[in-house]
């Protein structure tokens, strides 16, 4: 029998539901009780307010063709959700081929990982976040110059 002073391990689902909570509220969604947020977060991914209730609090994992409507909504990766809910590992998703960017402080390639590296965040919740993020701005700012280059007539 387990003692009632032992804390659990948060299950994959409620790890998940937190994460996805904390990403709808840093992209404009009103997670809180009574809020629009989850009607919100229903409209934009497809899913009822009952799934993304029971999403949010734990209960559930979304169903696999929803998490890209979801990442898409909180603004980051497939891959940051997955790898920062403990749903896959790290070393369970193919690295994806992204530029090195040079440094200004040393003019050296600096990599999403190396950056992390040299800020020191370590946390298994944050520093796949924060590789997403960085992962997500490179492709932005490539399609933004891709688009640019079509409207000048230079692609």
């Amino acid at each position: 029998m387990r003692s009632m002073d032992t804390p659990r391990e948060p299950t994959t689902a409620e790890t998940f539901g937190q994460l996805v909570k904390e990403l709808a509220t840093r992209a404009g969604y009103d997670m809180e009780t009574g809020g629009s947020g989850r009607g919100r977060l229903a409209a934009d991914t497809g899913m009822s307010i009952s799934a993304v209730g029971r999403m949010v609090t734990g209960k559930t994992l979304p169903k696999p063709n929803q998490f890209e409507h979801i990442a898409r909504a909180v603004g980051t990766s497939v891959q940051t959700l997955l790898q920062a809910a403990g749903v896959v590992s790290t070393g369970d998703w193919a690295e994806r081929d992204v530029p090195d960017v040079p440094s200004v402080t040393t003019q050296s390639p600096l990599t999403p990982e190396a950056a992390a590296d040299a800020w020191g965040i370590t946390d298994p919740m944050i520093r796949p976040m924060l590789l997403g993020n960085i992962e997500q701005a490179i492709r932005l700012q490539h399609e933004a110059t891709e688009r640019k280059a079509a409207s000048t007539g230079r692609a």
